[in-house]
């Protein structure tokens, strides 16, 4: 059986889509600063996590017992290319050698976190079963975090171990729907939807609305949103002046049917993933939804290259750190998670994945690396540009299979 017949049609599409071209895929930048990615991807598949055994004890919202004390290990599981890695040598990651030098605790890194909906399934049966995933520590996207969270498949993390992470998270990470209190999970880095565009190609033109995208004749054609549903459904809704936070189903259809009108019109050249990246740089695509961490690096080699939030709103979320049920070694996992909640670590990470840092005092030691990234609001976002942010609420799996099945039809997927 194929490890992902047992999802629902509309969210396997979804996962294809974004396995192929979404968030995950690797940008032209990225890829340029990791030449020898294809031959490590082979490396990396062979020294893959071990597979999972039964604990013999059913349900998966108990803590097994912690290990850490004799076995100072920890398997992490993260997306491609997003961790500091040394130019010279792609399988030196500055940050994780540090956590292994001052704690003794050997990291084996793998970059098996391809798209949320497919690592669901490939942990969810170990999970349901209550049994071990081999995986100590996952970074997922806020809303799947969520999703393991309400099922009982993450452990609650100790306080005590995470004195950093306590102190340092910023304030507006605290409040989390997905998670209250921040009990289960902290974040790796913030995620934004924005709006980008190529001044030369608008002819000097600022774009700085959803409704520019959609209706602004001069762009016709030449206009790129993502396959991304929570993206740009989310920014869509905001322009209708629904609430991404808490929209109605009836909310969901007035946007999807705004939509369809700017593809009848042709407005729209396409959905993709972060491959809009070559079209805006050259002109191609003159206005776009974007992901705020590829801008960043974007604008670096193309100054005509510059983003808007919109006054209705921009997308906000998490990629978060937690622990799923049964994992061996949880009290290794908060040292790790509270590692990297040390501001100077977290500038280091922030300076080469160029999302979102989520840790105070992280800006000033930012300072020190790279000045013009410290005042990237994009990294370190200001007060008005936090203002701006909003989260799309948490969806059940029913929701979730609708609302992807909607928006698979209107993008052809």
């Amino acid at each position: 059986m194929d490890l992902y017949d047992d999802m629902p049609p509309a969210v396997r599409a979804a996962w294809r889509r974004s396995l192929t071209s979404g968030r995950s895929a690797m940008t032209r930048r990225r890829l340029l600063r990791t030449g020898g990615l294809a031959a490590g991807g082979a490396a990396l598949a062979a020294c893959g996590i071990p597979p999972a055994a039964s604990t013999g004890d059913e349900g998966g919202s108990h803590r097994s017992k912690d290990h850490s004390a004799k076995e100072k290990e920890l398997n992490f599981s993260n997306w491609p290319l997003y961790i500091d890695v040394d130019d010279k040598d792609e399988d030196n990651r500055p940050t994780l050698r540090a956590f292994e030098r001052r704690s003794g605790i050997k990291v084996k890194y793998i970059e098996d976190v391809n798209d949320n909906n497919e690592f669901y399934s490939k942990v969810k049966p170990q999970l349901a079963a209550g049994q071990d995933t081999g995986r100590d520590l996952v970074c997922l996207s806020d809303w799947m975090a969520g999703r393991l969270i309400r099922h009982g498949w993450a452990q609650r993390l100790d306080p005590a171990n995470l004195p950093n992470a306590v102190t340092n998270l910023e304030d507006r990470f605290r409040a989390a729907a997905h998670d209250p209190g921040r009990q289960f999970s902290y974040p790796w880095a913030g995620t934004a939807a924005v709006i980008a565009y190529n001044k030369k190609a608008t002819g000097g033109k600022k774009v700085t609305s959803v409704t520019q995208l959609l209706e602004d004749p001069s762009l016709k054609g030449r206009v790129s949103l993502l396959t991304e549903m929570h993206d740009t459904m989310g920014l869509t809704l905001l322009d209708t002046g629904a609430d991404s936070a808490s929209f109605t189903d009836d909310d969901y259809d007035k946007a999807i049917s705004r939509l369809q009108k700017a593809v009848d019109r042709n407005q729209i050249r396409s959905f993709t993933g972060n491959d809009y990246v070559d079209g805006l740089s050259k002109g191609d695509i003159a206005a776009c939804v974007a992901w705020a961490g590829d801008i960043v690096q974007l604008s670096i080699d193309d100054p005509d290259v510059e983003f808007a939030l919109p006054e209705s709103g921009y997308l906000f979320g998490t990629d978060d750190l937690l622990v799923p049920a049964r994992a061996r070694h949880r009290a290794n996992a908060e040292a790790l998670i509270d590692h990297y909640y040390q501001p100077k670590t977290a500038a280091e990470l922030a300076a080469w994945v160029n999302y979102i840092c989520p840790v105070s005092g992280a800006k000033a030691e930012m300072a020190r690396i790279d000045e013009e990234i410290a005042q990237n609001p994009l990294i370190f976002p200001d007060q008005a540009m936090i203002e701006k942010g909003h989260t799309f609420r948490q969806l059940t799996e029913k929701e979730e299979e609708r609302y992807e099945g909607k928006f698979a039809e209107l993008i052809g997927a």
